[in-house]
């Protein structure tokens, strides 16, 4: 006689452990087990191997995995995936509901969440051209030209996309195609969706089937970004982006200069922080496309809770800000977000890793 059906969490310990470990063949067992215990596909899938890859962002970030654990483990769950929805030998799913397109932002390297959507919609029914990461625009445009989709579900995991899936949104939505948007890079309530025109916004897997079940209406007329965003007015997004390099380049400069334990740093320390200005930029640049502060903070204070598990000083985002500051007098709304983003830091006490991308 048989024992009780594992739990989530015992199943995700499981899966947990054969990713980490490197062992695929115990991976996937693992949820083959499941399924022969009654566990139905849609559930592994998002009850089970999504929490597991969530993990794997956390154990990275808090610098408890290497990046080469990270990748390979984000593999091995990539390849479970595909063992799942293929157990049943000479088998597919219908597509009677329709077709849809499930893709990547371009520039949008993190495929795992649409990859989970992608195979939850096939499981209900639906027929779904996965096109992966990083699908530039064009192509997603000319295959909606091609298939005519019912919808395009467009995944972004990193808010420094948000221009390029505002671009994608409104492309897609010039061709008759309705767009729901998913992912954190448009925020946990879908804010950032909203705001860039999307047709509506899901905040997972179940939520984009529940959407495209209710039904979405074909767009009708065309709109230009700034009619979305009229702030871009102020031209202050663009002339950051010009001017990226010259930022990253003189702030790095005059930070060795105010931050002494810099030059101590090896080739490989400097071109790490050269790569973290960047991202510090790009996230300002981001806020500023979407006029939200929140975006360039809650990058800074993620950054910061990264570094501080790496044992190096956040204090230094700290100097690394006020000196941007002094390069951004002529632009107020950009000026005002950096001088948010050295108050956010100053005012944390207890930094903790507590998520990041998967």
């Amino acid at each position: 006689m048989s024992g009780p059906r594992a739990s989530a969490g015992e199943l995700g310990e499981a899966l947990w452990e054969a990713v980490i470990d490197g062992d695929e063949y115990d991976a996937v067992d693992v949820v083959r087990g499941a399924l022969t215990d009654g566990w139905q596909e849609e559930d592994l899938l998002l009850d089970v191997v999504a929490a597991v890859q969530a993990r794997i962002g956390l154990e990275w970030a808090a610098d408890r995995i290497t990046v080469a654990q990270e990748h390979a483990a984000t593999a091995i769950n990539e390849r479970v995936i595909t063992a799942l929805v293929h157990h049943r030998s000479g088998t597919r799913p219908a597509g009677h509901r329709g077709r849809v397109t499930v893709s990547c932002v371009d520039g949008e390297w993190h495929a795992f969440p649409a990859r989970l959507v992608a195979e939850t919609l096939r499981l209900r029914g639906w027929q779904v051209d996965y096109l992966g990461a990083q699908t530039p625009t064009p192509h997603l445009v000319a295959h909606q030209h091609h298939t005519n989709s019912d919808a395009v579900l467009l995944s972004g995991s990193i808010p420094t996309h948000l221009p390029r899936a505002h671009t994608a949104i409104t492309a897609c939505r010039s061709v008759g195609v309705p767009v729901v948007a998913g992912g954190r890079a448009f925020g946990v309530d879908g804010r950032y969706a909203r705001a860039l025109g999307a047709d509506a916004w899901a905040p997972d897997a179940r939520g984009a089937a529940a959407v495209l079940e209710a039904g979405l209406a074909r767009p009708t007329g065309v709109r230009q970004a700034v009619d979305d965003l009229p702030h871009l007015a102020d031209q202050e997004y663009s002339m950051v982006v010009q001017a990226r390099g010259r930022l990253v380049k003189e702030t790095l400069a005059e930070l060795e200069r105010r931050f002494p334990p810099m030059r101590e740093y090896s080739d490989a320390q400097r071109e790490r922080t050269a790569e973290d200005l960047a991202h510090v930029v790009d996230f300002l640049a981001t806020a500023l496309y979407v006029d939200a502060v929140e975006v360039f903070t809650d990058f800074l204070g993620w950054t910061a809770d990264v570094l501080s598990a790496r044992n190096v000083p956040p204090h230094s985002l700290v100097t690394g800000l006020d000196i941007l500051a002094d390069h951004l007098r002529d632009f107020p709304r950009a000026l005002a977000m950096v001088r948010a983003g050295a108050a956010h830091l100053t005012g944390r006490t207890d930094p903790a890793v507590t998520d990041t991308v998967v």
